[in-house]
């Protein structure tokens, strides 16, 4: 894959049904986040339908800034695809009953070709096709050097709330949407999951945020997120720069 190929990539677009961000919970590491994040990348406009796509594993790696292709990345790919088949997404519906939801359909992969054969579960169609109001669109670019599993998942959802430019969360409920709910102190969770995810958006993505954390009596009870997006044109450059030094540019 040539450099200009990569940048291409790197800029498609993840577009999702709000839907999909705001009332769903899963658990999902950060490489199999970006796998899931690339194949909705690869979905266009006029698409009909979710198909499968085919891509180099080799490719894979240098899209997201892995070591070249080996044996050992092999063996580490192929054991995340089989762990994120096996996984699935709880979302809420609209009448307050919640369906469980499958990631992926199809997992086929060919040591010999260095390939892999993908495609998104059926079950995911509504939240990705056909979508003509309450959607975020974001570019692939911004999550690919993240290393947090948090880091990705908060911003998509504070992305999905940017036009509010304010977000106030319940701290338990967040914890449940970054699937954190296992760090029951919240300096924990502030100094594992928060600061760190925050510090990642704000030098990887397009999100300038910060946060207020609001007391009840003496208890933690909720956080307020400011988000900004960045329009100044240096800014913009700063964090191309910042992305490009840590997955690089081949």
């Amino acid at each position: 894959m040539s450099g200009d190929k990569m940048r291409e990539i790197r800029s498609y677009k993840i577009v999702k049904a709000n839907d999909l961000i705001q009332k769903s919970r899963f658990n999902l590491q950060m490489q199999e986040q970006k796998i899931i994040l690339y194949l909705i990348s690869k979905i266009k406009p006029e698409d009909m339908e979710l198909k499968e796509h085919l891509f180099e594993i080799q490719d894979f790696c240098k899209l997201c800034g892995l070591d070249s292709y080996n044996g050992a990345n092999y063996i580490y790919i192929k054991k995340t695809l089989k762990d994120l088949r096996d996984k699935s997404i709880w979302i809420t519906l609209d009448d307050g009953s919640e369906a469980v939801l499958a990631w992926l359909d199809t997992v086929i992969v060919n040591k010999d070709s260095g390939t892999v054969k993908l495609k998104i579960s059926e079950m995911m169609k509504p939240y990705l096709l056909f979508l003509k109001e309450r959607y975020t669109q974001y570019e692939l670019l911004y999550t690919l050097a993240m290393k947090s599993q948090y880091s990705i998942r908060l911003y998509e959802l504070l992305k999905s709330y940017e036009y509010q430019r304010k977000r106030i969360f319940d701290i338990e409920e967040l914890k449940l949407r970054l699937s954190a709910e296992h760090y029951k102190r919240f300096p924990d969770f502030k100094r594992k999951v928060l600061d760190r995810a925050l510090e990642e958006i704000n030098t990887l993505s397009d999100l300038d945020v910060t946060y207020t954390i609001i007391k009840e009596s003496r208890r933690f009870a909720k956080i307020e997120f400011t988000m900004m997006v960045i329009k100044d044109i240096n800014k913009r450059l700063k964090t191309w720069s910042n992305i490009e030094k840590i997955i690089g540019v081949k």
